[in-house]
């Protein structure tokens, strides 16, 4: 898969589209994630996060999308409980694999 291929992936499976299980054979072992509110070093980490406690009542509406040979990048509106804000992912990848996810937005929207 290509790295936008990935990422969408990624993006239907946190937004419940797809189990959360998928993400297993989306991410390297040692993903790197970092956002606004959270930062994790092992995908295992990551994953067991959004499990225990999965995004409920929130969608998103795509705004663009871009890919390079090795990343993608993912802008959208974000909206839970009536609270909408743009956010941005960019997800690098290597063999396959996304290895980095960089999660962008103002966290001042959700206060």
């Amino acid at each position: 898969m290509n790295p936008l291929d990935l990422s969408n992936k990624y993006m239907r499976a946190f937004f419940g589209e797809e189990s959360l299980d998928t993400l297993n054979e989306l991410f390297s072992s040692d993903l790197e994630f970092e956002g606004p509110l959270y930062k994790f070093d092992k995908a295992t980490d990551y994953i067991d996060s959004l499990k225990s406690d999965p995004v409920k009542n929130a969608s998103y509406k795509l705004l663009a999308e871009y890919q390079d040979k090795d990343s993608a990048c993912i802008v959208y509106e974000f909206t839970k409980l009536n609270v909408s804000t743009t956010m941005v992912q960019w997800f690098q990848v290597k063999h396959e694999k996304i290895t980095k996810i960089r999660l962008v937005f103002d966290s001042r929207a959700f206060k």
